[in-house]
């Protein structure tokens, strides 16, 4: 932990964009910075200059001025740039550095050949589909949505609906009908857009059924387009016209999509996104942090049921061409994704931290030339890192990301001119406010805190759809701390800036009063070979104030849960971590609950262990693997 693994190099500042930001500073702004944390500590003190540099840097593409920058700094209810209007799509399309004849989408799939779009095949897509989607009444406001995986049509679809003002929403195919149910009866869309459905690995999984189901409960869609993407046919090619790329001009504020919540527990969250805040923010992170421009290709493996998948869609917008991937990304083994750096010229590999500690587990070495890696999804352990550089590439630059969808970024990550340590996160991002905050609400470093946002970015949410007066939204970020957002992780900030966060603070293991993050606890169990995967939750005893330390283990193929291993689990945990580490039992599982993004599911797991109905503590659609809540209920009823 803590290992230097990566240093910047010596001309960073000559070589990167976040060095030609600087240098833009420097002439027009006469401001200069000695290093990247006096850098953040102008891009957080000063909001309204920093996000104002960010606007004319990059050059955006607006048809009214604002009046000014931010009207208030209060949360919530923060206003970025009034009187501005603009449009998302039309500055995607910009695609700066990229040559009409130039690849700008490349798309692989298990379900069809390769699809490679230049910038002017993607621009005319878009107009076509643009001009079918307004020929059936779609128009500024309106909701369309896709039942769809990551594939070009998607990408176009999305980008087509922004162009006329209407707001987009996508849930992937794997996505049984309640939970996309659950999403769009919220929106009340228009049009539904979906394939028949699509090949995992080798497996054929038909959504005929599910299409029907969806639409039937969703009376507000007028028009269902479908795209025959496993057995051919479809009408998709019928979304055309003859009317000319336009671009609708909208508030920035405007709703550009909605993404939700996991709603592992009730309802899903539609946080709804604006068209100036979502482009502002991704055109800094995906340049500034992540170093993209022209002659990259950027890829995330993402499906569109995942924020991701939206972070993706912005890199054109910052001249980077985009590598889509549809399938298994294990079939026909853990070779598949890494293999797609040779076949699409990958320059950016963006991933999710399980898979990488797969990959390494199964003792892969890839051995790839690319300038950048970027993990999320959950903390990626010190060895995660270690097995990059030692398997992947030693001069690439590793990002480990955390944010949110709801944010639709990370607030915390790396940067060119950030050395990368092992386990460390190595900086919080450009304008990002990011603190640790003590059970008395005080900031704290170099100590474990609740992670806040003290001050607005631009890509906070616009709100809830339908949450009129604001009290979801404000119940959901500002509740415990007001006028601060509270994230709900643990986060230990260090006096420069580099962080590590520890795990969800609602899934705290609290052991005698000291807590204990999930994540640790994880690198140190699922390093074992014996383990494919594992959950731990803590249950507090009203006569025990340490409480019950319960670990739930899924043994590798072939290997039982017997005495001598949970013997062993509790040695490694000892050795590496502390006696306070050791679980009270270890108890063998099939599989552990993840929902469709492949979070793991530690709250609702404790909830039906203290006696709450599976019905209610978890909703089912939001699972990838549902039956898996089956083990917990039984282990329930048998402890009383």
């Amino acid at each position: 932990m803590g290992t230097v693994l990566w240093e910047p190099p010596a001309n960073v500042r000559e070589t990167s964009r976040i060095g030609d930001y600087l240098e833009w500073l420097r002439r027009e702004r006469g401001l200069t910075f000695p290093d990247y944390a006096a850098l953040w500590e102008w891009s957080v003190t000063d909001l309204s200059s920093f996000w104002e540099s960010i606007w004319e840097y990059f050059g955006v593409v607006a048809h009214h001025a604002p009046v000014t920058v931010l009207d208030s700094p209060e949360m919530p209810g923060a206003r970025w740039f009034p009187g501005a209007t603009l449009n998302y799509a039309e500055n995607v399309l910009r695609m700066p550095g990229i040559g009409d004849d130039e690849p700008v989408v490349l798309a692989y799939s298990q379900s069809r050949e390769p699809i490679t779009l230049t910038a002017r095949q993607l621009r005319e897509q878009v107009r076509r589909v643009r001009a079918g989607l307004k020929a059936r009444g779609v128009e500024r406001g309106d909701r369309v949505v896709a039942y769809a995986p990551n594939i070009p049509e998607t990408y176009v679809l999305m980008l087509a609906t922004a162009s006329l003002g209407a707001t987009f929403s996508s849930c992937a195919p794997e996505f049984g009908s309640r939970s996309v149910i659950d999403r769009w009866s919220q929106i009340e869309p228009k049009v539904l857009v979906a394939v028949d459905g699509y090949r995992y690995g080798d497996k054929p999984i038909d959504r005929s059924q599910e299409i029907v189901a969806i639409t039937s409960a969703l009376p507000s869609v007028d028009h269902v387009i479908t795209i025959g993407y496993l057995n051919g046919g479809g009408d998709w090619d019928e979304l055309d016209g003859d009317d000319e790329l336009a671009f609708e001009p909208v508030p920035f504020d405007h709703p550009l999509y909605v993404l939700y919540s996991s709603g592992t527990t009730g309802l899903p969250k539609p946080i709804v996104h604006g068209h100036g805040g979502i482009l502002l923010e991704h055109l800094k992170i995906l340049a500034l942090h992540h170093d993209l421009g022209p002659s990259d290709r950027f890829f995330w493996f993402t499906t569109t049921g995942w924020m991701m998948w939206n972070y993706l869609a912005s890199g054109p917008a910052v001249g980077a061409a985009i590598v889509m991937f549809d399938g298994n990304p294990g079939w026909p083994d853990l070779s598949t994704l890494w293999d797609l750096v040779d076949t699409a010229g990958i320059t950016y590999f963006g991933t999710s931290a399980p898979f990488l500690m797969a990959c390494r587990k199964a003792g892969l070495t890839p051995g790839k030339r690319l300038k950048g890696v970027g993990s999320t999804g959950a903390p990626l352990p010190a060895e995660g890192y270690a097995w990059v550089y030692q398997a992947v590439g030693r001069d690439l630059q590793l990002v480990s990301l955390s944010g949110g969808t709801d944010v639709c970024t990370g607030f915390v990550g790396g940067a060119p001119m950030l050395p990368v340590r092992a386990g460390v996160i190595s900086g919080r991002s450009l304008g990002a406010r990011v603190e640790a905050l003590d059970s008395a609400g005080k900031p704290v470093i170099g100590e474990l805190g609740e992670l806040v946002i003290t001050a607005p970015m631009p890509s906070m949410p616009v709100g809830f759809w339908g949450d009129v007066d604001g009290s979801r939204y404000r119940e959901a970020y500002f509740d415990v701390f007001p006028g601060v957002w509270r994230h709900g992780d643990w986060i230990t900030i260090s006096e420069d800036g580099s962080c590590v966060i520890t795990g969800r603070s609602d899934a705290t293991l609290n052991r005698g009063g000291v807590r204990l993050g999930t994540s640790e606890f994880y690198s140190v169990v699922e390093s074992l070979p014996e383990v494919a995967d594992a959950l731990v939750v803590h249950l507090d005893l009203p006569d025990d104030p340490n409480g019950e330390l319960l670990l739930f283990v899924v043994p590798a193929e072939g290997v039982e849960v017997d005495d001598a291993m949970r013997a062993r689990i509790a040695r490694e945990l000892r050795a590496s971590l502390s006696p306070r580490h050791i679980p009270d039992k270890i108890y063998s599982v099939r599989a552990v609950p993840r929902t469709l993004s492949g979070k793991k599911l530690e709250v609702p797991v404790k909830r039906i262990l203290t006696g709450t109905p599976v019905e209610s503590a978890a909703a089912k659609g939001a699972l990838a693997n549902p039956e898996s809540l089956t083990a917990f209920a039984e282990l329930a009823a048998e402890r009383g």
